[in-house]
């Protein structure tokens, strides 16, 4: 199996233009119309078991392409989920603290009308009080 992915590899190497000529026994064997109007007695056994060697090793590679994407999707796949679920953790946790602010400043507002009500009333009292102690303090500052 180690051979074929090497083949594999060799043939997919091959494509480019700076690579070396592959050799004659791993080339694709062309099927003429002479051949086969021939009844086929041209072909022996060699030949079709290289042709089928080619085959072969192009569907090696085109399953380890097939692989490769797979893997390839598989990783950004996870990732692009492992994110989701990231951004889903932080808008939870942000969406608690804001709740819990809201909550503090919503008592804190409370507390505050709570005292400024107290005090208005405690003014109030205040009010009627220098208005008692205003004709006093007429009479001592003359």
């Amino acid at each position: 199996m180690e051979s074929r992915r090497e083949q594999a590899e060799s043939n997919c190497a091959s494509s480019d233009n700076n690579s070396p000529p592959i050799p004659e026994t791993e080339m694709e064997t062309p099927i003429s119309e002479s051949t086969l109007e021939g009844g086929g007695s041209a072909f022996n056994q060699s030949q079709i078991l290289r042709a089928i060697e080619v085959v072969e090793r192009d569907s090696f590679a085109i399953a380890q392409s097939f692989t490769s994407l797979f893997a390839s999707l598989r990783l950004a796949l996870s990732n692009a989920t492992a994110t989701t679920i990231d951004h889903m953790q932080c808008f939870s946790d942000a969406s608690g603290r804001v709740q819990e602010s809201v909550l503090d400043a919503a008592t804190k507002g409370n507390r505050y009308i709570n005292s400024c009500l107290r005090l208005n009333e405690e003014m109030k009292n205040i009010d009627g009080l220098a208005s008692q102690l205003y004709p006093i303090t007429y009479l001592l500052a003359t």
